[in-house]
């Protein structure tokens, strides 16, 4: 059980699968990179990519050992006949009337909502009106290694620093899986794109003063211990142009104007119905 532990815990690690990409399988049920993501977005309420890079390895774990209880489980009770009681199928039948009406209130509203129209020159309006919503701001992609000891990170930093270009990078990959102690050491100690304010101040400071490719000569130190940083690449701030935020403009300003609509056809329907 111990070996089966570890090997769930290093897949979960592996955030650069693909979507549909089999992460573990549980007594011949497969568990996906996407079963993982939906729970994520679910939980975060779809905000999971705010959340700190540094923290993400670690919530995708959690999720995926989650995922893997509840099917051992359920696979539990299908062979201790759960599945069959009158307990389940009293608790089935009300969960399923339950849901039934939910689910079907939940595509009627869609429906309704796919019926609102806004003009393109309503859309162009909005934009035009609130531009500084749709600035996207400096982002930097980053990698760590993340060590206990200043030492150790000083010893990182002279092996490191004689080297240029993609010796350094591929180096720093090799050190990084070797010898960080962060999650991210599966993907040499990739952190991914973050926006000022995501990692803690000492960290994103640094970062954020460093040019692409660029190695830090001093470990810095932080509440997890020392790192040495490399800048994998930057982006600098950058207002969206309309046509990339008109799905999202529209989306917008259909459920705000959702609202007027629903109140109208609640008082159709009421008009129409039998209330005693």
């Amino acid at each position: 059980m111990k070996s089966a532990t570890k090997i769930v815990l290093s897949l979960a690690l592996m955030t650069s699968m693909s979507m549909a990409q089999t992460l573990v399988t549980v007594n011949g049920t497969a568990i996906t990179q996407q079963d993982v993501d939906k729970e994520l977005m679910a939980a975060t309420q779809g905000r999971f990519n705010q959340v700190p890079a540094e923290k993400q390895a670690e919530f995708r774990k959690q999720v995926l050992e989650q995922l893997v209880a509840k099917e051992l489980v359920y696979d539990d009770a299908k062979k201790s006949g759960i599945l069959n009681s009158a307990e389940y199928k009293d608790k089935y039948k009300e969960v399923t009337q339950r849901i039934e009406k939910e689910i079907a209130i939940q595509v009627w509203q869609k429906k309704e909502i796919d019926k609102i129209a806004i003009s393109n020159e309503d859309l162009k309006k909005y934009y035009d009106a609130n531009k500084e919503e749709f600035v996207e701001n400096e982002s930097v992609n980053a990698r760590h290694i993340l060590v206990e000891k200043e030492g150790d990170a000083k010893n990182i930093i002279a092996e490191l620093k004689p080297l240029k270009g993609d010796a350094l990078k591929n180096k720093f990959m090799e050190i990084a899986k070797a010898k960080s102690t962060c999650a991210s050491a599966a993907q040499g100690g990739d952190l991914g794109y973050f926006m000022s304010g995501q990692m803690v101040p000492e960290f994103n400071d640094k970062a954020f003063a460093m040019k692409p490719k660029e190695m830090t000569m001093e470990p810095v130190k932080t509440q997890f211990g020392y790192h040495v940083i490399y800048i994998e690449d930057k982006k600098a701030k950058k207002a969206k142009t309309f046509a990339e935020v008109k799905p999202f403009i529209e989306q917008r300003l259909k459920m705000e104007k959702a609202k007027t609509v629903m109140l109208a056809k609640m008082k159709e329907l009421e008009q129409k119905a039998q209330i005693k």
